[in-house]
């Protein structure tokens, strides 16, 4: 790992154009940890196209360097970079797959090493907590700015420092970048407090066909929730945020209606259950206790496919729990 550390500072330093993207429905680290590494590598006087297939979220707009993310670039001859991506497959309609990556900077447990050189640290909660550790390592000096950027990601998939993956270090990464100028209570409220009122209403479609039988929590949004409520994403607006604080369910799924007759799901598993095993299996991945897929077909279709994967998953972990709890004869 430390010679590709080296490596990826040798590459960057070299490059005169970078291309740099990260994946389709982009959270909190995805952004974060783009503008973070784009606005770096600008400030050392490289031509930097930051792609994002689906496009900025108006929830992260407030960022730094948001206004110079593009939906659609040829990378042409730029050294081409992904963060906070397992799979090349991930980048959306404006990548092809086809297509080679040069580097790759990412923290899921299920990354398929799509590029030359990858860096994957899995042990970190965020991609943005990796680049926050290596940047000064390759000669890149974390402004305000980028500190903004970076602690926005750590926050997102931490959900405020609270993910059963924090370590001490992090919290020390973060308080690096609270000195460096990053406003934590800012971001905190902008990242993980605040929805729009279109959210709001959004969330509304989801609750009220909320079930849950067998410790397993579920619900659905579809294409017509989202016109209806105004809401102009093809996400869950955070709604698993809610989900996940439910009592009386190890497992929580939201089936979410895709314009292109597929389904994405998102699970979310309390410590015990790896959902990223499952979330492979179908074309996906993620961490154990966070992982996504997109699935062609009905949403009935997907439902009874995830739904009897997910109880099985159940099933069998609690079987595992109860005989490491029996005492030996």
């Amino acid at each position: 790992m430390k010679e590709t550390i080296l490596r990826i500072g040798e590459k960057f330093k070299k490059a005169d154009s970078i291309w740099l993207t990260s994946h389709i429905r982009p959270d909190g680290d995805a952004i974060g940890s783009l503008l973070a590494l784009g606005l770096a590598l600008q400030n050392h006087g490289k031509q930097v196209t930051m792609l994002l297939s689906d496009g900025l979220p108006a929830n992260f707009r407030y960022l730094p360097g948001s206004n110079k993310v593009v939906k659609k670039a040829d990378p042409g001859s730029a050294i081409r970079v992904a963060v906070d991506c397992s799979d090349i497959r991930r980048l959306g309609k404006s990548v092809n797959e086809n297509d080679q990556l040069d580097i790759s900077i990412d923290h899921h447990i299920t990354n398929v090493m799509p590029a030359d050189l990858n860096l994957v640290e899995p042990e970190e909660p965020a991609t943005s907590a990796i680049l926050a550790k290596y940047m000064p390592e390759w000669g890149m000096q974390i402004t305000a700015d980028i500190a903004t950027c970076l602690l926005t990601g750590i926050l997102s998939d931490t959900l405020g420092f609270r993910t059963s993956n924090m370590t001490p270090n992090t919290l020390r990464l973060g308080a690096m970048l609270m000195e460096k100028g990053a406003n934590l209570p800012d971001l905190y409220q902008r990242a993980l407090v605040r929805r729009s009122f279109d959210a709001a209403r959004y969330w509304g479609f989801g609750l009220s066909r909320l079930q849950c039988e067998d410790r397993l929590l579920w619900t659905s949004l579809t294409a017509s929730d989202r016109n209806e409520a105004g809401y102009p994403g093809r996400d869950d607006a955070d709604l698993m945020a809610v989900l996940s604080a439910i009592d009386g369910a190890d497992v929580a799924v939201i089936f979410i209606e895709q314009p292109d007759g597929k389904v994405k799901i998102s699970w979310r598993a309390q410590p015990g259950f790896d959902v990223s095993k499952l979330a492979v299996s179908l074309g996906g991945g993620g961490h154990p206790a966070a992982a996504g897929a997109e699935l062609g077909g009905t949403m009935e279709e997907v439902q009874s496919i995830v739904m009897a994967a997910t109880h099985l998953l159940i099933q069998n972990s609690n079987g595992t729990t109860r005989k490491k709890e029996e005492p030996s004869a």
